[in-house]
């Protein structure tokens, strides 16, 4: 008995549903049932998913690079099917730790007085700008996380060449107002203040107007979130930003999820971010170098993604697990335990001589680099994120919740009795639980890899367990439906 339809996925076959991408209904909160998921107005589950890069809002290069191409990003988002980026934030205005050229970042969120920056004076090109691409997202059907502050601002490296703190704006010899931060001490330490912590109530001060002052100028986008730094920043200054952002937002016309993403280092812990006040979170791979009683058990987000509890909603984010990394294997995975996965995209290099110098080599060597954007592991990625979201849209995810008990791989999405979707890392043999499951349950199979959806022969009937086997080698994705519903 053959199989009765075969087609191509990516061409969205007859039954797939595409989200309307040029209207959102209010601003997104998390799914009251279902808290894996955001939601809004129309009380469906949201899944979000999608690529983000370095430059896509300030300017980052040297002085003869050019621009950033922001109309064809979000070609690129559009045409894989993804509705969330992250908004990276940059600091300093020069200066990369990656690099000893002269990268500049551009523009910062304060006018110049002459050499120096005022910090009491907003320039209005970096809020327009901010604004004007929230909107163009919004235009396509996209979320945007607004990242607030930027860990990669403070020296990463001890390389003074490449020490971004030199051209800082709080740092003391680059503001006419006075403002200085006394660099040291642990950063999660807020009796010896760092720039990202409590110990600094002017700074502090600064930080709460620079906040509302975004706020202000986005509140009123349905398609915003907010992030409050990548990789830095005490637990305890986050925690009081997170808040800070609730309470102001309180008095707002919309109010909009807040997310804490892991530092990496020094030490952080995934139960710093489940035990925090954010909406949403992006988990680091644990153990790190470290012994806490958190990381007893391994947390391996990376190649077996512990399942989503509903605690938080949980973007995973390759940038937090491998900085460069994933596969496509990493993005079902992800999404069969309930999480939202996002991809740290090198869709334009980072600048500088270094990482152009490392591309080389890998050419010279007979080889691509993970920098480059046409690494052979990027485009699955890309394209299974757009994919996973198409079948986000066709189940009843609301309905729906990791069950890896109920399939052989453990790897499965479940409305008991009613739709399961379950994953085959390596292909072949699949046993699952259907003993909730009353008549028959209809058959569909898709091939990541081939990029095909097939129709099987066959129903299955419920009320016992049921094996089946992948038609094709390679990972298979699984849908079962209850022709009962």
């Amino acid at each position: 008995m053959g199989y009765n339809h075969i087609t191509n996925f990516f061409h969205l076959p007859k039954g797939l549903p595409v989200a309307d991408h040029n209207s959102f209904h209010g601003p997104l909160k998390v799914h009251p049932k279902n808290p894996r998921y955001f939601t809004d107005d129309t009380k469906r589950a949201i899944y979000l998913t999608g690529s983000h890069t370095w430059a896509n809002f300030q300017e980052s290069g040297l002085d003869n690079d050019p621009p950033f191409d922001f109309t064809a990003y979000l070609d690129l988002l559009e045409g894989h099917n993804h509705n969330f980026i992250r908004l990276w934030v940059w600091e300093h205005g020069m200066r990369a730790p990656w690099t000893n050229d002269p990268v500049c970042f551009t523009p910062l969120p304060y006018l110049l007085s002459g050499s120096k920056y005022d910090l009491n004076a907003w320039n209005p090109t970096y809020f327009e700008r901010l604004r004007q691409r929230v909107e163009l997202a919004a235009a396509r059907g996209i979320y945007v996380s607004i990242m607030l502050f930027q860990g990669w601002s403070l020296n990463k490296t001890g390389n003074p060449e490449g020490d971004p703190w030199l051209a800082h704006p709080f740092n003391g010899v680059n503001n006419i107002n006075g403002v200085d931060v006394p660099i040291g001490g642990l950063v999660d330490d807020d009796i010896n203040p760092t720039l990202h912590s409590l110990g600094n109530p002017e700074v502090l001060a600064r930080q709460e107007a620079y906040i509302r002052k975004v706020i202000d100028t986005v509140n009123y986008l349905d398609n915003v979130l907010y992030e409050i730094i990548n990789e830095g920043g005490s637990t305890a200054w986050q925690y009081h930003m997170i808040e800070y952002i609730h309470t102001y937002e309180r008095g707002k016309p919309k109010q909009h999820p807040v997310g804490m993403t892991h530092r990496i280092a020094p030490e952080q812990f995934n139960s710093d971010l489940f035990n925090s006040p954010a909406d949403w979170i992006s988990p680091g791979q644990e153990p790190q170098n470290c012994l806490h009683p958190g990381s007893i058990y391994l947390q391996d987000y990376r190649n077996d993604p512990i399942p989503a509890d509903g605690r938080k909603v949980i973007l995973s984010d390759t940038d937090h697990l491998w900085g460069h990394g994933g596969n496509h294997k990493w993005v079902w995975k992800s999404f069969l335990r309930g999480m939202n996965p996002i991809f740290m995209d090198p869709w334009k290099n980072l600048a500088g001589r270094l990482v152009r110098e490392r591309t080389q080599w890998m050419h010279l060597a007979g080889g691509i680099s993970k920098d480059q954007p046409d690494y052979p592991d990027w485009e699955p990625i890309r394209l299974s994120m757009g994919t996973t979201r198409r079948y986000a849209e066709k189940i009843n995810l609301v309905a729906m919740t990791p069950h890896g008990e109920m399939a052989s791989t453990r790897y499965c999405l479940a409305n008991l009795g009613k739709e399961y979707l379950v994953y085959l890392p390596d292909g072949g043999l699949v046993t699952l639980d259907l003993r909730n499951a009353k008549g028959n349950l209809s058959v569909e199979w898709f091939f990541p890899i081939l990029g095909r959806v097939m129709a099987g022969p066959e129903p299955v009937p419920g009320g016992k367990y049921a094996t089946l086997a992948a038609p094709y080698s390679g990972d298979a994705v699984l849908y079962l439906s209850s022709q009962s519903v």
